[in-house]
């Protein structure tokens, strides 16, 4: 039987506490792996893949986000920070990981980032480099840097006018409204997360996806795309972590699959030397809530079995600090 428990840590934000949720397996846990969620959504969206793993038996843990989820308590949603706040979501994912660290030391530890919670894991891998067994980012991509930097700045004049907590239609337009585009005629504003319109009508029906993303959010979710396409950032990585990219070839925010592949070859480019990848023919952005999600497990699967130490957890493991 999963054990699942909810719990929760002081975020790096000075006075805010992250809720987070622990998926337990029956007997000990072979690794763990720690999901980091995309924007506008909350980790209890990923219940039934984290039941599957954990029927595997992986440990499964994941937290909201500042401005998501059941983190929010004072109904300022889409929000991390009125500054950096980049920079502290990933170190609330840091702090979990070494919270989990030290409940279950020298078990395998695995990331898995989906959309901007791919961008945060692609963060965590430059900035606390070799401190975790590998990653999986879900949902990646990178646009152009002359496109990026255009946004940080249009963000950062709205961010002024209306504050960091204001939220903008210019901006959401920009992004987040111009991925249904390629979807036209669409019955919603969302068909671009996924090809089952019943997946689709659960977000839409999520009380804890309703919010758009502040300003300030979408100013320092920039900032972070700039830094993850930094060469010299890059290059801080732990070259020896395996990386396993996942994406439908009809997502939007890989670029329909070039733009993951571009980031494959930024990550080769790096000397990275174990690094996966897996297109899913008309998959769109949220494979975990896609037709063929059972596929996308299976291989998320082979991929964490295969990284696993021959005869489970090793004296030393991986790095806890």
């Amino acid at each position: 039987m999963i054990r699942t428990t909810h719990f929760h840590y002081p975020s790096a934000r000075d006075g805010c506490s992250i809720h987070a949720l622990e998926w337990a397996p029956e007997g000990p846990p072979r690794g763990i792996v720690h999901l980091v969620h995309g924007i506008s959504e909350h980790i209890g969206r990923y219940d039934e893949t984290a039941r599957f793993l954990a029927e595997h038996g992986f440990l499964v843990c994941g937290e909201d986000h500042l401005g998501h989820g059941r983190t929010v308590t004072d109904g300022s949603y889409g929000f991390f920070a009125p500054e950096n706040g980049w920079t502290l979501a990933a170190r609330d994912v840091r702090a979990l990981r070494k919270l989990e660290g030290a409940r279950h030391p020298n078990l395998p530890y695995f990331l898995l980032g989906h959309s901007m919670g791919s961008f945060l894991t692609r963060t965590y891998l430059i900035l606390w480099p070799g401190t975790v067994s590998g990653a999986v980012l879900m949902g990646t991509g990178q646009e152009p840097a002359p496109l990026v930097a255009l946004g940080k700045r249009i963000s950062a004049l709205e961010c002024r006018r209306l504050g960091p907590r204001g939220v903008s239609p210019l901006v959401h337009t920009l992004s987040l409204g111009a991925y249904n585009r390629r979807f036209r005629p669409s019955r919603t504003p969302s068909d671009w997360l996924s090809r089952d319109p019943a997946e689709v009508d659960a977000f839409l029906a999520d009380p804890l996806c309703q919010s758009r993303p502040t300003v300030s959010l979408f100013r320092d979710m920039m900032g972070g795309l700039q830094l993850i396409a930094r060469r010299d950032q890059l290059a801080r990585m732990d070259p020896s972590v395996p990386v396993c990219f996942l994406s439908g070839q009809e997502d939007p925010v890989g670029g329909m699959g070039r733009g993951v592949e571009q980031v494959v070859r930024m990550f080769q480019d790096a000397g990275c030397r174990d690094l996966s990848l897996h297109l899913y023919p008309g998959a769109r952005h949220e494979l975990f809530h896609e037709q063929n999600r059972r596929e996308v497990w299976a291989d998320l699967l082979d991929w964490l079995e295969d990284r696993l130490p021959p005869s489970g957890p090793l004296d030393g493991g991986t790095p806890n600090g």
